[in-house]
């Protein structure tokens, strides 16, 4: 059963698809497992082909898996009342170019059903919530907005029916700086409302400035997940000293082969893997020998070094690491490999596998 605070439960989760003319399948997802929090911001991160579209096609019941199970919301994928409480924004929003802001706010808000004064009521709190409710906002039409504004007024449009858990594809995409950070600061003030989030982009610097936790899936399989913080701590220390001789640099080298040693000027810099051991070593090393201890700085990984340590490239499709094993960190475990009644998952592995009676039942789009 899952945790009533997961807003997502993903398990054992598999799409297989066809190839032209040939008597074979391809998985774009393979054996998912993963859960998002209840009020989290979940990055979901990979390379162009690696499963993630397929993913959140699954998550939004547009198409269903071939094994496995998706869960939003305590439902499966795809519920019908599941559907009334979240909300996706794609990465280019296509709005009618002869309205303002308001305007196409106010028409996706009568689809919901709404009168046309309550329509109208709350598309002026979305625009202003947006901060698109300025004077000289207010009468432009979408056709005059940046791309910038274009996310600005998606965003109003997804939040339309208050929804508890919101889908963003590739938010920032494209933007300036600035557009960026504001659009950055929209995600962290909808978090502190209580939404949960499934994040996918590129823009990997907005991901490291806005996720609780992330993933990264390659080829389909589940590459890495943990909290920020964890897989991102310094595995490298920098060590700046003075009076270094030549006798300690070394003894430096010696204590850490795989340093990297720096001088300018009177300072020496040593850059080294953050091992107790060898860091305590170093230390030691430099008291010994009457040389000033300056600063010692552990190293933080950015999030793009560890994209390109897991997946072997910087987000386009190559060939990548081939193995299976998935790197975690952080409090929430990723779980036991799931068994479905009635699949043999290690056929599904291989691409064999016949997939069990669905057990979704054939839902109308919303």
């Amino acid at each position: 059963m899952p945790d009533s605070a997961d807003a997502i439960v993903i398990t054992n989760l598999t799409k297989q698809y066809p190839v032209a003319r040939k008597r074979e399948v391809v998985n774009a997802v393979d054996s998912l497992n993963l859960t998002v929090g209840e009020g989290e911001i979940f990055g979901f991160l990979g390379a162009n082909g690696a499963g993630k579209t397929t993913t959140i096609k699954i998550l939004l019941g547009l198409i269903y898996p071939t094994v496995g199970e998706a869960m939003v919301l305590g439902a499966p994928a795809g519920d019908i009342e599941v559907k009334k409480r979240i909300a996706y924004l794609p990465e280019s929003p296509y709005f009618y170019e002869h309205m303002t802001a308001i305007e196409v706010v106010t028409f996706y808000a009568q689809l919901f059903g709404m009168k046309i004064e309550d329509a109208r009521r709350k598309a002026e709190e979305l625009v202003d919530f947006v901060g698109l409710g300025g004077k000289g906002d207010r009468g432009k039409r979408i056709v005059e907005f940046s791309k910038g504004m274009r996310q600005r007024v998606g965003i109003a449009q997804s939040l339309i029916n208050d929804p508890d858990l919101l889908f963003y594809d590739e938010p920032t995409s494209g933007l300036d700086a600035i557009a960026r950070r504001d659009i950055r600061d929209l995600m962290v003030e909808l978090k502190r409302q209580g939404k949960s989030m499934f994040l996918s982009s590129h823009q990997l610097e907005d991901v490291e400035a806005v996720s609780h936790r992330v993933s990264i899936i390659h080829k389909g399989k589940l590459r890495v997940l943990g909290g920020i913080d964890d897989l991102l701590a310094g595995e490298r220390v920098d060590v700046v000293l003075t009076g270094v001789d030549a006798t300690l640099g070394e003894k430096i080298r010696r204590i850490a082969p795989d340093s990297e040693v720096r001088v300018d000027g009177l300072r020496t810099l040593v850059t080294m893997r953050h091992t107790p051991d060898a860091l305590g070593a170093l230390l030691d090393a430099a008291r010994a020998a009457h040389a000033n201890i300056i600063s010692v700085v552990p190293k933080r990984r950015t999030l793009e070094d560890l994209f390109v340590e897991v997946v072997g490239e910087r987000l386009v499709v190559g060939d990548g690491s081939a193995t299976t094993e998935v790197v975690s960190a952080g409090s929430r475990p990723t779980g036991e490999t799931a068994t479905v009644p009635g699949v043999d998952t290690a056929a599904v592995g291989a691409g064999a596998g016949k997939p069990s009676a669905n057990k979704y039942k054939d839902l109308a789009r919303k």
